[in-house]
């Protein structure tokens, strides 16, 4: 098969990873009143493992970034997809509240991290051309979990118990991601024996690891996606919240958080196919300042059909503009070097996902309301906006910079 068939065979492979990865740890939701029913566990202290593991995501995902510039994509997913599978089945027999924290929210979140940074780097280094809609089909089937492994989950929870089905999914994960994580393979480029890095095409290829962190560049993307995750964390956790608190039913709240998802996954690729033909910064921009939009568009909405539509155009934008950060970086930065920068911009966005279930939390305690969380989370992003028009692209004819001392 050729390089170029077989890059699409990285991408179905990418996705089919990143369903089966983020859906197991998003299946924690689906067990959270079974696990406290079971065990006596409160529901706050089950949910804090979810926290713990946006954290260990967030910090976990430039180490593991950094090992597959070294090693190489294929054996840290490898590693990563045996660790989630021992971690859930591990987690299925804990006896303690603590035990159950560290394990699924330390050991099961910094697994995922190993799965989201080296792919979207062996990706980016895939394609030449299409490469936002690469990127943003891998995305899209990360995306792909809470259609698939959450229904999964219930199902799964609906004839056995906790444990079990958690094991299951253990036992899933373990069948599918090992043998799905030996079908990736390094980029071509970086296996040619003069290496890309010195190719007049490589994107500031004499650049070091400690210029690339230094760069304005590095620094821009970092903090917007920091504040582009805090933008729509925030929102997406308390959705159903906020609609129950208008008098929908849960079941038709629910369905809202289903309706987003959907949305997104149209996003992800249109915004990957956009990506390609207008620039992945002009539609990054864009999509931040619609973004900031759809999060106010929440505040004014009371009724089921109203927060369809919210809901809807709020999916589609947010989802879509994820993955052309890891465009982005690609363009910029050396192929060599591109699991340490999209895993630094994992940690970005980590932090800024785990700043809006506990905003959201504190604000409807103070006010018994989420109005000021979507004011709130407009004014973030704007914010992101405004740092977004910041970002200058390296051109190919700006000279390297100095080396570092």
């Amino acid at each position: 098969m050729t390089n170029t068939s077989y890059r699409w065979v990285i991408v179905a492979a990418g996705g089919l990873l990143g369903c089966l990865a983020f859906g197991a740890m998003f299946s924690l939701p689906v067990f959270l009143l079974p696990i406290s029913q079971d065990t006596g566990w409160s529901v706050t202290g089950v949910s804090s493992a979810m926290t713990i593991g946006f954290l260990a995501m967030a910090f976990a995902s430039i180490a593991w970034g950094s090992l597959s510039d070294r090693l190489g994509a294929r054996m840290i997913v490898l590693i990563g997809s045996a660790i989630l599978a021992a971690s859930l089945f591990l987690a299925s027999l804990a006896t303690s509240l603590l035990v159950f924290q560290l394990i699924f929210g330390l050991a099961v979140g910094g697994a995922v991290a190993a799965i989201f940074a080296p792919l979207m780097a062996c990706v980016t280094g895939w394609f030449d051309t299409h490469r936002s809609l690469a990127v943003s089909l891998v995305s899209a089937g990360m995306g792909m979990a809470p259609l698939t492994m959450s229904p999964l989950a219930a199902w799964l929870v609906s004839i056995h118990d906790w444990r079990t089905s958690l094991q299951i999914i253990a036992i899933l994960v373990a069948a599918v991601m090992i043998p799905a994580s030996l079908l990736i393979r390094r980029p071509p480029a970086l296996d040619t024996e003069n290496n890309v890095a010195s190719t007049d095409e490589e994107p500031q290829s004499a650049m070091t690891l400690q210029q690339v962190i230094r760069s304005p560049q590095f620094i821009i993307l970092m903090l917007t996606n920091f504040f582009c995750c805090a933008t729509h964390s925030g929102p997406i956790f308390h959705t159903v919240s906020y609609a129950i608190s208008c008098g929908i039913p849960l079941i038709a709240a629910v369905s809202i958080y289903s309706v987003e998802g959907l949305a997104g996954m149209g996003g992800r690729v249109a915004f990957g196919i956009l990506g390609d033909r207008f620039g992945a910064k002009h539609i990054l921009v864009g999509g931040l300042l619609l973004q900031a939009f759809g999060a106010l568009a929440y505040f004014f909405v009371r009724d089921l059909g109203a927060f369809y539509a919210v809901a809807a155009l709020f999916g589609f934008i947010y989802a879509g503009v994820m993955p052309l950060y890891a465009v982005l970086a690609r363009e910029n930065f050396p192929l060599r070097l591109m699991g340490t920068v999209i895993g630094g911009m994992g940690m970005a966005g980590g932090l800024g996902m785990a700043t809006g279930p506990v905003a959201g939390g504190l604000i409807f305690d103070s006010f018994a309301s989420y109005g000021w969380l979507f004011i709130g989370s407009f004014g973030i992003g704007i914010g992101a906006f405004l740092i977004a028009m910041t970002f200058k692209p390296f051109t190919k004819t700006q000279p390297a910079l100095a080396p570092a001392q």
